[in-house]
């Protein structure tokens, strides 16, 4: 009987863990077809979706007292082997201390959205866009060990996106008015090089993705809460920290 109200108690606390995380979806599941259409969407690149957002837009925490961590992509580019991996290289950046690193995205699922957006006033109607969906992926990219405070970063990936009328997948900020908008969700861990600790690394674009609700605090746009701040979040990153 301890034992079961043991499990209980724990089963208890996790939820009301999970619950207090904000952001947790790019697009909610009801509003996407279940079926997976990788096969459909193979033939198309889609590593404009990660090289669209400006960086300074891109905001990342590390470790549980969510330090800032500045990810750059500094090439992206689709494999000639797989046709649902893509090539990456790229930097990272907590307080001053700069690593480069390389690894792969690779597309696990493609899910179609059942009813398009199209914005504010319907901007986007007439534009021809033929298909809106949703696609989640793993990701694995590795610093160089050589390199100071190294590690290895992996987990989850969730983007948006949409084919336009030329037959193109282009980046979906379609609803980037709507205060409950963020794109390309990295959710996740960095292991250390040297100590082989990890610690929850989370990252996206106008918003870090899986955090706890108290950490950021605004409507239209990030706004990190006081309790946070001294952990990187007032130090404005240098302009093009990673060239």
């Amino acid at each position: 009987m301890r034992k079961i109200v043991v499990i209980v108690c724990f089963f208890l606390s996790f939820s009301t863990w999970s619950q207090s995380l904000c952001r947790t979806q790019i697009v909610p599941k009801e509003e996407l077809f279940s079926k997976n259409e990788i096969n459909k969407y193979l033939k198309y690149n889609f590593s404009n979706l990660w090289k669209k957002t400006d960086n300074n837009l891109v905001y990342g925490i590390i470790g549980d007292n969510y330090e800032r961590i500045l990810i750059k992509f500094t090439s992206v580019e689709k494999s000639k082997e797989k046709a649902n991996e893509y090539l990456i290289s790229g930097k990272s950046m907590v307080k001053s201390n700069i690593c480069t690193f390389k690894g792969k995205i690779k597309i696990l699922e493609i899910n179609e959205l059942k009813e398009p957006k199209f914005g504010v006033d319907d901007e986007y109607k007439t534009a021809g866009i033929k298909k809106q969906g949703a696609l989640i992926a793993i990701y694995e990219f590795m610093e160089d060990e050589k390199q100071k405070g190294s590690g290895k970063f992996s987990g989850k990936l969730e983007s948006i996106w949409y084919l336009d009328k030329n037959d193109l997948i282009q980046y979906n900020n379609i609803e980037i008015d709507s205060d409950k908008y963020f794109n390309n969700a990295f959710t996740g861990v960095w292991k250390s090089n040297n100590t082989g600790k990890e610690k929850v690394c989370n990252w996206g674009d106008y918003r870090v993705p899986n955090v706890n609700c108290d950490f950021d605090k605004g409507s239209a746009e990030i706004s990190v809460s006081e309790k946070y701040q001294k952990n990187g979040w007032w130090i404005k990153p240098k302009l093009n920290w990673w060239l």
